[in-house]
């Protein structure tokens, strides 16, 4: 808003105007003011670089330490136990960091989320419009897993909220979760060992197959999929996959035409695909019928995709052999007895039946997926508070710029978020064009614009002005000063 630009204080008592030897502040608004953990050997397989351009971790030792000004004005709130690697990277850039353990229900989550600038979630937390409404400081949102669809997207980016996720960093954790889950399927290991765990002996062979030879049918060849086609490889199985794009296959698999032709050849199908409007229910009574008897079917995708009754159907007439389930149509915010009818009306029958693996949407839940997540989407964080880089952004365009360097001191950044629309480049830049600009980047995704400019040999009197003008255009949807 206009009037926060106002009463900029001089740095550091100095009472001169120009004087801007401290380099960056995260955002206008402090103008207006003023060790890993992971796997038990902390070896996870993590390059900081590998999904981030302008990493944090890549900045050379010339290049300006853009941290920001008075860093412990910048809060951040971090729910559902988020890794501590991410709360390490966050705290150490000196920025007031709340984490909790659950999710929160929608009063308290407005609560909490009106006085943070950054907010880090896993899946339970749902950021929708009426949420992000209320959460006047908040201009970051980092999504500590692979999916974004508990966020309201378009909501996010209207009110200039970037949004980042991880889209790459636990694909091995689920691969192996498949791979597990389809040798004890095979084996119907999960009703043997319940059976033992209640004394019961049941020394059975009948139905229990060797995986070695079988057919794997994967639907949604992304980075888990093609993962875990090289893993069944690896055991003897035969691959093939379906995707509404094509891909070049791993090893031998082969891509198929159609999802029916999928399930009419596969003994074992997994799905790996996002939660949209094509996706939902997309396996159902038809589906089962079009799968071979004695078939199974792994899902660890979204709860949506699979139609839980006619899966129930499926595997009480015996057409599936047995089936494993990490994720579900309505899931509980925290732990606890909670997966019941109440939840889902469907709870108590499936949980009856044989040879049916349940678990509480654990497949990226490994100490090293999740200290890989904590690095990833804490490097986008702060590179996007210290650096207004928005590289891998879910719901922004991708605009980033090289790094100020020690010897250009009284620099400023101008981060503008804008409607896009004809006439604001001109505006703007008139607005920046009687100051030199050493560079400058925009680009546009639907509605929004994201421009970035580093302004040369400002002092803080000129900075006021320019946040002035910028915010007064009509067009602003965000206005960010880094210096």
């Amino acid at each position: 808003m206009p009037s926060a630009a106002q009463d900029i204080p001089v740095r550091n008592g100095s009472g001169a105007a120009n004087d801007l030897s401290r380099t960056v502040t995260s955002s206008f608004s402090a103008l207006d003011r003023g060790g890993l953990a992971g796997s038990p050997t902390a070896t996870f397989h993590h390059s900081p670089s590998s999904h981030r351009s302008g990493s944090i971790y890549d900045r050379a030792s010339s290049a300006k330490p853009l941290t920001p000004f008075n860093t412990q004005d910048i809060k951040v709130l971090l729910l559902e136990n988020v890794n501590v690697t991410g709360q390490e990277i966050l705290k150490k850039q000196g920025y007031q960091v709340e984490a909790i353990k659950s999710s929160l229900p929608e009063d308290q989550l407005i609560e909490k989320i009106r006085d943070v600038h950054v907010i880090g979630i896993r899946s339970k937390t749902q950021l929708t419009s009426k949420v992000l409404s209320e959460a006047k400081n908040l201009f970051v949102i980092g999504c500590f897993c692979i999916g974004t669809n508990q966020v309201d997207l378009k909501a996010a980016a209207d009110l200039g909220i970037c949004v980042f996720n991880s889209p790459f960093s636990n694909s091995r954790s689920v691969a192996e979760l498949m791979i597990g889950e389809i040798i004890a399927l095979a084996r119907q290991i999960s009703d043997r060992s319940s059976e033992l765990h209640r004394g019961v002996w049941n020394k059975v062979s009948a139905g229990c197959w060797e995986v070695r030879g079988k057919t794997l049918g994967i639907v949604g060849y992304g980075h888990v999929g093609s993962q875990l086609s090289v893993l069944a490889e690896a055991m003897g199985m035969k691959v093939i996959y379906y995707d509404v794009v094509n891909l070049m296959g791993l090893g031998t698999s082969t891509q198929v035409s159609s999802l029916d032709e999928l399930l009419a050849n596969a003994d074992f199908v997994t799905l790996h695909v996002p939660e949209l409007p094509e996706t939902m229910n997309m396996i159902g009574a038809a589906q089962f019928a079009q799968m071979r008897t004695g078939s199974y079917l792994l899902n660890a995708a979204r709860g949506s995709v699979v139609d839980i009754p006619a899966l129930i159907e499926a595997m009480k007439s015996g057409k599936l052999a047995g089936a494993a389930i990490d994720v579900y149509p309505n899931e509980p915010g925290s732990n606890g007895e909670t997966f019941n009818n109440q939840l889902n009306e469907w709870a108590a029958e499936f949980q009856s039946l044989k040879n049916l693996i349940l678990t509480p949407h654990i497949g990226g839940s490994t100490e090293e997926a999740q200290a890989a997540i904590g690095v990833e989407v804490a490097e986008s964080l702060v590179n996007y508070v210290n650096f207004g880089t928005t590289a891998a952004a879910v719901n922004m365009p991708e605009v980033t710029l090289r790094s100020l360097t020690h010897d250009q001191p009284n620099h400023a950044r101008i981060i503008f978020i804008h409607k896009n629309i004809p006439g604001v480049l001109r505006k703007v830049n008139e607005i920046l064009g009687d100051h030199n600009v050493d560079k400058q980047m925009t680009d546009s995704r639907g509605d929004i614009a994201y421009l970035m400019a580093d302004v040369s040999d400002v002092d803080v009197a000129q900075i006021k002005r320019l946040h002035g003008d910028l915010e007064d255009l009509g067009s602003r949807i965000r206005t960010r000063i880094l210096y």
